[in-house]
């Protein structure tokens, strides 16, 4: 079950003896982890027990489950790196008894909530031990967000957040950081209180509040390029500098963004749609969308021209036969007369 139908459940207190989550998201891990602790606990973590199984054996983890706790009708554990659960289980000076675990999950006790924490991509599914946890358990889909979820995301935060935004902002948002859902929720948070509770961002906030990222930069690059404002141009250059990026990386994402312009340029010649041309190249919609705004602007030539120097400085600098940061600069007002 995906992490957000769960805490869901969690919140209405429909809340299972045993959950496994298994994925690399950490961000759904925490979420998780804090819905449980504030519905079985009440936010009082005096019943809360932490374990790392790779420092304890999960029988010493279950003897704990299986003690009544003190004061409270309930207690909560939560035992992380069940590498039990894997193909090849991480080499420890102990072993793990999941024979105790597999007898544990058929009867646990209704005084102990247990959340087993499998950090992994893929789980042994042909394991007796997990066959029996996804059959007497909870098991929770704690993947890094696939494309087609990120925009529920997006927006569960954004509503989490008590704000509402413009249409184009959440384009932005997407397409620059919903890979990322820590960064997505904190850059929604910053959003939210530069707006205040119930407020509502714009696109021109967006572009305001919104962390600059080696992408967005390149984004603002090429629009300073095929603008033909060297100054601008060489004004985010220095500020990259001043961050530490490496010239030879700049060009690749100068090349990307150039490379997707003229993809476009060609598939929309051949009559394809927006849609289609998304569906053929395999980026995200708001990238399709302001390629198609910049493809207009420019010709195939100038466009074959730019990759060809963005090609040719890449190598020049690889090859140490100039200084980078020169090379990039010569770079830039090259590209501007090509545009």
């Amino acid at each position: 079950m995906s992490v957000m139908n769960v805490v869901n459940n969690i919140n209405k207190k429909s809340v299972q003896p045993v959950y496994l989550a298994f994925g690399l998201e950490s961000y759904f891990l925490e979420e998780l982890k804090q819905a449980l602790i504030k519905q079985v606990l009440n936010g009082d973590k005096s019943n809360l027990s932490l374990y790392d199984l790779n420092e304890i054996p999960i029988q010493e983890v279950l003897t704990d489950a299986e003690t009544f706790p003190f004061f409270e009708e309930k207690k909560l554990i939560i035992a992380t790196n069940a590498s039990f659960l894997k193909a090849k289980p991480d080499k420890l000076s102990f072993e793990h008894n999941t024979s105790y675990l597999e007898e544990y999950v058929q009867n646990p006790p209704e005084y102990t909530i247990l959340l087993l924490i499998a950090p992994y991509e893929k789980l042994d599914e042909r394991k007796k031990i997990t066959k029996q946890l996804k059959k007497n358990s909870e098991v929770v889909d704690c993947q890094v967000i696939k494309e087609q979820d990120a925009r529920k995301w997006l927006e569960s935060i954004i509503s989490k957040n008590n704000i509402t935004m413009d249409s184009k902002a959440k384009d932005m948002l997407e397409a620059e950081v919903a890979n990322n859902i820590q960064l997505l929720q904190s850059e929604i948070e910053k959003m939210a209180l530069y707006v205040g509770d119930g407020g509502h961002v714009t696109v021109e906030d967006a572009q305001r509040l919104i962390s600059h990222t080696p992408t967005s930069t390149s984004l603002a690059m090429v629009d300073a390029v095929m603008q033909g404002d060297i100054q601008r141009a060489m004004k985010i250059f220095k500020d990259l500098e001043k961050m530490n990026e490496d010239p030879i990386a700049m060009i690749g994402l100068l090349s990307y963004q150039f490379r997707m312009i003229l993809r476009v340029k060609l598939l929309k010649q051949k009559g394809y749609t927006q849609f289609q041309i998304q569906k053929q190249i395999g980026a995200h919609p708001y990238v399709i969308k302001i390629a198609m705004s910049r493809e207009k602007n420019i010709s195939q030539e100038r466009l074959e021209q730019m990759i060809q120097l963005l090609a040719e400085t890449d190598s020049v600098m690889k090859q140490g036969k100039m200084e980078k940061s020169l090379a990039f600069e010569l770079l830039l007002m090259e590209l501007i007369i090509a545009a």
